[in-house]
């Protein structure tokens, strides 16, 4: 692969990134941010491998020399993403994993989410529409949604597991009303998560 045969940088869904940006929220330091930096990190990361650090980002081995080397500075946008992507999900790994596990067992979540919200129960309920909800998410739930998106779950696989916490918490309120309602969202204009 030369430096202009260059791949994609991958798509992730806003449960996703909402995620990775709660995650990043935590940190106790800055990560990296100069590319010459950020390629050291990540071959640091990878055992001191360039060929390694150039098949997570998507590039030539020999960009990555380059960068190491100062000849290059300034990175396209897409391998500027990446580099920033791949960075922050290996920088401070133990200080993530408190806030997840204390998230999965203690404190659970916090959710902002805009959405439009549809509904199904017995009896009768509202029709579905777009809110905007702020709600807590119990660590039991916190735990099976930083499971699947450890595992690589896909954000269709994680939409039904947070729209469960949220009904949990939000619409039934942990279990004390609207028994058998379940509600599901879709067209997620906006969803931040809070550790």
């Amino acid at each position: 692969m030369n430096d202009h045969e260059q791949q994609p940088a991958p798509r992730r869904g806003k449960v996703l990134e909402a995620l990775a940006r709660a995650e990043r929220k935590v940190f106790t330091r800055p990560a990296p941010k100069s590319a010459k930096a950020c390629m050291k990190f990540l071959r640091t990361r990878e055992r001191g491998s360039t060929k390694a650090v150039a098949e997570r980002l998507g590039t030539s081995r020999r960009t990555v020399e380059r960068y190491l080397a100062g000849k290059l500075k300034k990175p396209q946008k897409r391998l500027q993403a990446a580099l920033v992507e791949e960075t922050e999900s290996e920088w401070q790994p133990q200080v993530r994993a408190q806030a997840r596990e204390q998230a999965a067992t203690s404190s659970g979540m916090m959710v902002d989410v805009t959405a439009h919200f549809g509904f199904t129960c017995t009896g009768s309920s509202d029709d579905g529409r777009e809110r905007t909800i702020t709600t807590a998410i119990s660590p039991t739930y916190a735990k099976q949604i930083l499971e699947l998106q450890e595992a690589g779950a896909t954000e269709e696989e994680l939409h039904p597991i947070v729209a469960a916490a949220i009904t949990e918490s939000y619409f039934t309120d942990w279990g004390t009303r609207a028994d058998g309602l379940r509600a599901d969202f879709t067209d997620v204009q906006s969803i931040e998560f809070r550790f």
